[in-house]
């Protein structure tokens, strides 16, 4: 499924306040269990990134399984992996660098695209060519919470996603401060996406829906 071609930048398929479920592993078998338990607690929007075997399949199974939910494909590198997202039928895709060319590749196939940057010099560059947000990423190692509020004081229009590092705890804190939205992986996942124990994961999941609300 091919996205209708859009000329508005800043139109973008992420909720406000989205909380973000990133799933990064070797192989997608775990992929889509996942995604209807986090559903089941109440989260709506997931990413599935390239790196990880067999991520457009799970997400063209998952947009079946869960019509209502946001789904995503994360580290975008080529105009190629835009094409392939817009076609498995992705609601937006991110990327951790920035690149010109997929932003204009994003606009010609309709996508919402998110690219990556870091220093206030890249996210302004980012964000100059009309994207509907900029993710910070990773966070956690720069200070995280503390970053985001030194970036929010100078960069106070431009839509932040803090992704990398980001905790339960401080998941609802960032969206508080005003990310636009908030990525989070390894702090929600554990060893789900590997191992398929999906318990423990269920359980994290309804604590972090409740601390973000």
């Amino acid at each position: 499924m091919t996205s209708t071609p859009s000329t508005d930048r800043r139109a973008s398929a992420l909720p406000p306040g989205a909380v973000v479920a990133v799933m990064r592993a070797p192989d997608a078998r775990h992929f889509v269990r996942s995604s209807e338990v986090l559903h089941a607690a109440g989260l709506r929007v997931f990413e599935y990134t390239l790196t990880t075997d067999g991520a457009l399949e799970a997400l063209t199974a998952a947009r079946e399984a869960l019509p209502d939910a946001v789904l995503g494909v994360g580290t975008v590198r080529t105009p190629d992996d835009l094409r392939r997202a817009a076609d498995a039928g992705a609601h937006f895709a991110v990327s951790q660098v920035f690149l010109p060319r997929l932003v204009e590749a994003a606009v010609a196939l309709g996508l919402s695209y998110v690219p990556g940057a870091l220093t206030p010099t890249e996210i302004v560059s980012a964000w100059e060519t009309g994207v509907p947000a900029v993710k910070v990423s990773p966070i956690g190692p720069l200070g995280g919470l503390h970053y985001l509020r030194e970036l929010r004081g100078p960069l106070p229009d431009v839509a932040l996603m803090p992704t990398g590092g980001v905790t339960l705890e401080a998941a609802a804190e960032y969206l508080r401060l005003g990310a636009v939205a908030v990525g989070v992986s390894g702090a929600l996942f554990g060893d789900a996406l590997t191992s398929g124990d999906l318990g423990a994961l269920r359980g994290r999941a309804e604590q972090l829906v409740a601390a973000a609300g």
